[in-house]
């Protein structure tokens, strides 16, 4: 992904702050009516905020057979398919500020899980959306790991999920999404705004924001409301 630290820092402080809802109303005022949010499907597995870059990596059917072993021979059997088959290589690709961005062509199977999420976590990775599942979600939630997913699955990858490649337009929740995307996600949903536009869709989405704001607060105040974060 040819961003530099700079253009990334800047795309970052850009959108900061701003609301899903902002971003889309940035991006109308653009007339990009018709793109950028992603389905209502995709979900996140906790209330909270993200903006990142997108790094994308997309996922294919494992079109193999699954011999037929003793638990101790699926035992080896699984981790030669980790190491050879269902392989994780973007994940010592990421940079801080990175939103992961996974199109698992809707296998039911969960692609992301306490571990592996939690090290793309220290890694500086955002947050995930992916097209697909995700498991071990408790645990997901107690580490405070943000995730927007399409379901949630019980199942591991090993004879259901193949890697297929990295740093390449993938679709996920009804969006195609570029490498170097700006990516916003909350509570609403997740909006994908295209690198090439995020100056003017910041633009008009913090004055969204901004008027929202000062308009809120005059309804603080009349209600004798103690002004919070999102009116000040």
């Amino acid at each position: 992904m040819d961003m530099s630290k700079s253009e990334r820092e800047e795309l970052l402080k850009l959108f900061e702050g701003l609301r899903v809802a902002d971003v889309r109303d940035g991006m109308d005022w653009n007339m990009m009516h018709g793109y950028g949010s992603m389905s209502y499907e995709i979900r996140p597995l906790f209330r909270t905020r993200v903006i990142g870059i997108a790094r994308t990596v997309r996922y294919l059917p494992y079109e193999g057979s699954i011999p037929k072993m003793s638990p101790e021979e699926y035992t080896e059997w699984v981790s030669w398919y980790y190491n050879n088959v269902c392989t994780y290589p973007w994940i010592e690709d990421i940079q801080p500020g990175d939103f992961i961005v996974i199109d698992q062509s809707g296998v039911n199977a969960g692609l992301m899980g306490s571990h592996n999420s939690l090290e793309g976590f220290r890694r500086g990775a955002r947050g995930y959306v992916i097209e697909g599942g995700v498991r071990d979600t408790d645990e997901l939630i107690l580490q405070r790991i943000p995730v927007w997913s399409r379901f949630v699955s019980q199942a591991m990858v090993q004879g259901r999920l193949r890697y297929d490649a990295k740093d390449i337009p993938v679709s996920v929740g009804g969006v195609i999404v570029h490498p170097g995307d700006v990516i916003v996600a909350d509570g609403d949903g997740v909006i994908v705004v295209p690198r090439n536009m995020a100056y003017e869709v910041a633009k008009y989405a913090r004055r969204e924001l901004n008027n929202d704001k000062i308009q809120r607060r005059k309804l603080y105040e009349a209600l004798g409301w103690e002004l919070d974060d999102t009116v000040k």
